[in-house]
């Protein structure tokens, strides 16, 4: 028996990076997936699961439209006839000065990161309702809440604002029998990362992945796999007495002063 037998799961940002693996992980949990993201590739790793024997579908879908979240809800229901969880996880991270931006690269963020979370769970919450509840995740960051780097304002800023929507969602849908949860992850090896690495250190990105790594207690960046762990547990029924709060993913990067003492 998985943790996710029986439980149908929505997936957002699920074509690749943190999101591909957590749908990955939910069906190997025995959870029925609806992969959802903007590009045709969510299409193909809903095929690569069903190829691992997993029920899942894939929906192409723009969270930053509502009417595409709408219509990603109905297509969950075509497909399995309720929904139990969603999770959150579509969102973009461009590095930018904050100085010199336009406007544009601020509303991108607030698009995907906020909005897309605000459409999703708007789109989807009603039909986790008639299931007799659930359980929503939301993929946050440890930027924003807890630490921050040069060109990351817009970025953090919306990872940020996720915080405040997990805690008051979830004062809000607790008399509806659905949890709402968040991670936090640090740096997991994803495309995202891997962009962010270009954008850092054209020259040679993997310089960049390597110093990250050095930085972290435990040594290396995380797998799109062991957030997709996490986000199951806060997904089942043994994360039952757990709403409104955020985890923290990060190998410990978030623990060291700025200088250590005793060493």
């Amino acid at each position: 028996m998985g943790k996710l037998d029986g439980k149908v799961a929505v997936v957002t940002g699920a074509s690749k990076g943190i999101g591909e693996g957590i749908a990955r992980v939910f069906a190997r949990h025995g959870a029925k997936v609806v992969l959802a993201a903007r590009g045709e590739g969510v299409l193909a790793s809903a095929e690569a699961l069903r190829t691992e024997g997993h029920e899942a579908v894939g929906v192409q879908c723009d969270v930053s439209d509502f009417a595409d979240c709408q219509r990603l809800a109905q297509a969950a229901l075509d497909a399995f006839g309720r929904i139990d969880v969603l999770d959150c996880n579509a969102g973009i991270c461009v590095l930018g000065d904050f100085l010199t931006e336009g406007d544009s690269w601020r509303d991108s963020h607030i698009d995907i990161n906020v909005k897309g979370v605000w459409n999703a769970c708007k789109a989807v919450t009603p039909a986790i309702i008639d299931a007799g509840g659930g359980a929503i995740v939301i993929t946050s960051s440890v930027t924003g809440d807890m630490v921050a780097d040069p060109g990351e304002v817009a970025y953090a800023t919306t990872k940020a604002a996720l915080i405040g929507f997990t805690k008051a969602l979830a004062r809000e849908l607790a008399p509806k029998n659905i949890r709402v949860n968040c991670i936090c992850p640090g740096y997991i090896r994803t495309p995202l990362v891997d962009g962010m690495a270009e954008q850092s250190d054209p020259e040679n990105p993997e310089r960049a992945i390597d110093a990250i790594a050095a930085a972290v207690p435990l040594g290396r960046l995380g797998t799109p796999e062991e957030c997709g762990e996490l986000c199951a547990f806060l997904a089942s029924d043994e994360s039952s007495y757990l709403t409104g709060t955020q985890i923290v993913i990060d190998g410990g990067s978030t623990l060291p002063e700025t200088s250590s003492m005793g060493q």
